[in-house]
This record gives structure tokens, C-alpha cells and sequence, in this order.
């Protein structure tokens, strides 16, 4: 059985279907973002990605001791766990640290499909920006990632 991703048209639509859950009173079941913020966070985590927006700051290591990029990026992304709560957003990203302040929830939620469509197309017409936690990743793997971090986010607020 392959891995959820949104190279996989059916993936795709069924994170799009979750995504229509979602509303801008939807309480968190974790964390501190509202659900317009974590639309927010998911467009600008899609915009870096892309090179549509910079990383402000350096890559960091998500662990306490220093483990190799490729065993954190196979724990994230083949292992199968659950993605961790409570994992530090980065400020770019962060809708109360310098990524962008919700709007118009559906003028947002427009924003993110459009962007999760521009993720998705092929062929690319952008290059892949390096992963602040895992550095370089191949097509499958970011098609991999965009699904795990989606659907972490959606499970926050229940869709």
C-alpha cells in the first residue's frame, strides 16, 4: 500500500474535501492557532516551499541531540507515527510572527487551494526550496510532506 500524498489524485481531493470542514469557528483540538490562522500557516508553508516567500531564518534541528537529516526526514515522513503536537511553528510561517495575518476566511481558504493546486501541478515551474528541518527533498517527498503537514492541521481542528 503506498503513502498518502498529493501527487495521488484521490489524496489530493480528500484533503480538499477536509479543507471545506473547515470553518473560521472551527475550535482546535491542540495548539494555540485559530483555524484562519492555521489556513494561513498551511498557504505560507506551500509559498516557501515554492520560493514564493523566503525563510527568514536559519534550519534548525528538531531533536535535542544531533541526528542526521535523512533519519528525522524518514521519522516524518515513512515512519508511521503520527506527527508530534506541539512542534514550534517558525516565525515565517506564523501568523503572529511574521507570516500572513488572516483576511477574509474565504478569501484564505481560495488563497491555500490555489497554492495546494500550484504544489501539486506538473510539470514544475518552480524550483524546491530547501526544508528547514530536513533540507533537500526529492518531488515524491514533498508531495509526501504537503499531505503529513496538511492533514496534521486539519486533524488539529478536527476535519
Amino acid at each position: 500500500m503506498s503513502k498518502r500524498n498529493l501527487a495521488n489524485p484521490a489524496d489530493k481531493h480528500q484533503i480538499v474535501e477536509r479543507l471545506a470542514k473547515i470553518q473560521s469557528s472551527s475550535p482546535r483540538l491542540w495548539g494555540k492557532m485559530t483555524a484562519p490562522q492555521m489556513i494561513c500557516h498551511l498557504a505560507d508553508s506551500f509559498r516557501v516551499t515554492m520560493g514564493e516567500k523566503p525563510w527568514e531564518t536559519a534550519r534548525v534541528s528538531v531533536t535535542p541531540i544531533p541526528i542526521p537529516d535523512w533519519f528525522v526526514k524518514w521519522v516524518a515522513l515513512d515512519a508511521p507515527l503520527r506527527w508530534p503536537r506541539g512542534t514550534p511553528t517558525r516565525p515565517e510561517v506564523d501568523a503572529e510572527r511574521g507570516g500572513t495575518a488572516p483576511g477574509t476566511f474565504e478569501s484564505d481558504v481560495r488563497d491555500l487551494l490555489c497554492l495546494l493546486d500550484h504544489f501539486t501541478r506538473q510539470p514544475r515551474d518552480f524550483p524546491w526550496q530547501p526544508h528547514p528541518f530536513f533540507g533537500a527533498m526529492t518531488d515524491a517527498e514533498w508531495m509526501r510532506w504537503g499531505y503529513l503537514h496538511t492533514d496534521h492541521h486539519l486533524r488539529q481542528f478536527g476535519a
